[in-house]
């Protein structure tokens, strides 16, 4: 399995419900590193996974439509615990769709996954993973 990351960074602001989440379940920021992996078996006819200008542009596109956002405030999210582990899968579903619209090329026809990390800190991150 082939694959290349790419990496970006977005920070928002958001609060939880429930008292799982303790001192949380107040409005506070956050500042993500994002990582997007894009997965292949085989590399293609130009020996790359994907075009990594592409992937980064379009991860940091992306990543735009929530940075410097209060996600408690986006209808998208009405309702929901943004937590980490809920806005790697967002982030991965958005890449997927920009996949499937043509926008990281056509070489990319033949990704086979997409991962995404969104690390709080040196010490912890989550992860999601996804067929394409």
């Amino acid at each position: 399995m082939f694959s290349i990351t790419v990496r970006d960074h977005i920070m928002v602001a958001h609060s939880f419900r429930g008292e799982v989440f303790g001192p949380a379940q107040r409005l506070h920021g956050a500042t993500f590193v994002v990582d997007a992996t894009f997965r292949r078996t085989e590399l293609d006819d130009d020996n790359i996974v994907v075009d990594i200008g592409l992937a980064s542009q379009q991860l940091s596109e992306l990543l735009g439509e929530l940075n410097y956002r209060n996600l408690d405030e986006e209808p998208a999210f009405a309702g929901v615990n943004t937590s980490t582990e809920f806005l790697a899968k967002v982030i991965a579903d958005r890449l997927a769709d920009r996949v499937h619209a043509g926008a990281l090329g056509p070489s990319a026809s033949g990704l086979s996954g997409i991962s995404v990390a969104l690390h709080e800190s040196h010490n912890a991150w989550a992860n999601y993973e996804r067929s394409l």
